[in-house]
C-alpha cells in the first residue's frame, strides 16, 4: 500500500478508537441506566454499532499490521510504471486516460486509483514511457499507448 493509503487507514481506526467508539459506549450506558433493555431502542441499536465499530477496528489493525508501505516516491527509473504510478494511457481511438496504481484497500475509481491487480494494473506494470500493450477488456482486446508516468514527489522527513 501507498504511504497515503496507510496514512488513511491509521487515521480511520484513530478515530473509531479515539472517537466514535467511547461515544456510542457512553450512548449504551446510558441507554443501560434506563432500565428495560429489551425494548430500549438506544440500548439495541448502540450494542448493535458498537459490535459493527469493533469489527472496523479488528479488520483496520489487521490490514496496518500486515500492510507492506511502497514509497514510490524514491523510484529511480522514472520512465517504467512500477506500483504507485500515476499513468496516462491512450486507447486505440485515442481516447486518454489515467489511473494511479494503488494497492487493494485504496482503491477510489472516482479518482483514478486501481488497484494492482486489476487488469488495467496488470497491463501496464513494467511497461515502459511509449510503449503500447494488449489489455484484455470484457469485449475483447486492446492495444493501450503508455503516453506519461509519473510519481509522488519525495517528501524528506525532518
Amino acid at each position: 500500500m501507498t504511504p497515503a493509503g496507510y496514512r488513511k487507514l491509521k487515521a480511520e481506526l484513530l478515530s473509531l478508537l479515539d472517537h466514535e467508539r467511547p461515544e456510542v459506549v457512553r450512548t449504551v450506558s446510558w441507554a443501560a441506566a434506563n432500565g428495560d433493555r429489551s425494548e430500549n431502542a438506544d440500548y439495541i441499536y448502540g450494542k448493535r454499532r458498537l459490535r459493527a465499530i469493533d469489527k472496523q477496528i479488528r479488520f483496520l489493525t489487521k490490514r496496518l499490521d500486515n500492510a507492506e508501505v511502497v514509497d514510490s516516491s524514491y523510484q529511480e527509473n522514472l520512465d517504467q510504471v512500477f506500483f504507485g504510478a500515476t499513468v496516462t494511457y491512450a486507447t486505440d481511438e485515442g481516447v486518454e486516460h489515467s489511473v494511479t496504481i494503488v494497492g487493494v484497500d485504496e482503491i477510489n475509481l472516482e479518482q483514478g486509483h486501481v488497484s494492482w491487480v486489476s487488469p488495467i494494473a496488470r497491463a501496464l506494470l513494467k511497461a515502459k514511457l511509449g510503449d503500447t500493450v494488449p489489455l484484455h477488456t470484457p469485449t475483447g482486446m486492446m492495444q493501450i499507448e503508455v503516453l506519461k508516468i509519473q510519481y509522488p514527489e519525495r517528501v524528506d522527513a525532518g
